[in-house]
């Protein structure tokens, strides 16, 4: 099985930029470069902040752009969206309490796209509403179960991130607790940071975002911190005893070499091109 993972596309009014960076172009290119790469995917999920500012035109125009994708595409919300203007232009993606969330059958299992988006806040929430939920669903599910959701359940070591994680982190863990043999993993965004841990034993990861990046600045104690590294998405792939995280940062516009080989025979001092 192959998943593709968006995150932190931060579309915002054409030809207004972050970080120096036109949101809108970057995401094409993302898009452009995994389908280009990646047409055997088997779904691509991006994992919240669609917009930069929860603009409606920007969900319009989000809506226009994948349903041209060869992939199929599934959505989660992060902080910088509204749900309710969200809602107003994907309604089918609303469950009947009114969040966006759903569970969606892959050949490797199932996924679960989770809803952590709170009023008038950039950290995370997860209520006892959408608590049930997960816990029926995966009670329920008839197999392994992949995560995907916007905020970091688990604190990063950074302290302007830890500020805005998921607030609910303990009840959501001990929901992933309960569960944990049925989890194979848990995909989020947020921190524009390519991270990597566990919950619980249940392994996480993250990819960088496709516009604009951050920086592990672990004595920064009140500001987000930003860097000019590339712009990045995930390709997954996942078998029966192992999912593998690659992070493609398709915001590199440098060389691509082929050199060296696999086979030891052919590992020659004399003859190796440096």
């Amino acid at each position: 099985m192959k998943l593709l993972q968006l995150t932190d596309i931060h579309l915002t009014t054409p030809g207004e930029t972050i970080g120096g960076r036109e949101p809108n172009d970057n995401f094409k290119k993302a898009l452009d470069h995994a389908i280009t790469h990646h047409l055997d995917a088997d779904a691509l999920v991006i994992t919240g902040d669609l917009s930069d500012w929860g603009d409606r035109a920007d969900y319009l125009r989000l809506k226009d752009l994948i349903a041209a994708t060869p992939v199929p595409v599934s959505l989660c919300i992060g902080n910088h969206d509204e749900r309710d203007v969200f809602a107003s232009v994907f309604p089918e993606l609303v469950d009947e309490n009114g969040f966006v969330q759903s569970a969606l059958d892959l050949p490797g299992g199932r996924a679960l796209l989770l809803d952590t988006w709170g009023p008038n806040s950039h950290a995370g929430f997860y209520c006892d509403k959408r608590l049930r939920w997960l816990d029926a669903e995966l009670s329920a599910a008839p197999d392994l179960v992949f995560l995907f959701m916007h905020h970091n359940p688990v604190p990063i070591g950074i302290a302007p991130m830890d500020k805005i994680m998921l607030q609910d982190a303990e009840a959501f863990g001990a929901v992933v607790r309960k569960h944990k043999s049925r989890i194979r993993h848990i995909f989020h965004g947020h921190c524009h940071l390519p991270l990597c841990g566990s919950l619980h034993g249940v392994p996480f990861s993250a990819p960088r975002g496709t516009n604009h990046a951050g920086w592990p600045d672990f004595g920064n104690g009140g500001n987000l911190s930003a860097s000019d590294l590339c712009e990045s998405y995930a390709v997954i792939l996942a078998d029966e005893t192992s999912v593998m995280v690659h992070m493609v940062e398709f915001g590199y516009q440098g060389e691509i070499r082929r050199e060296g080989s696999p086979d030891y025979a052919d590992w020659n001092r004399l003859t190796m091109v440096r």
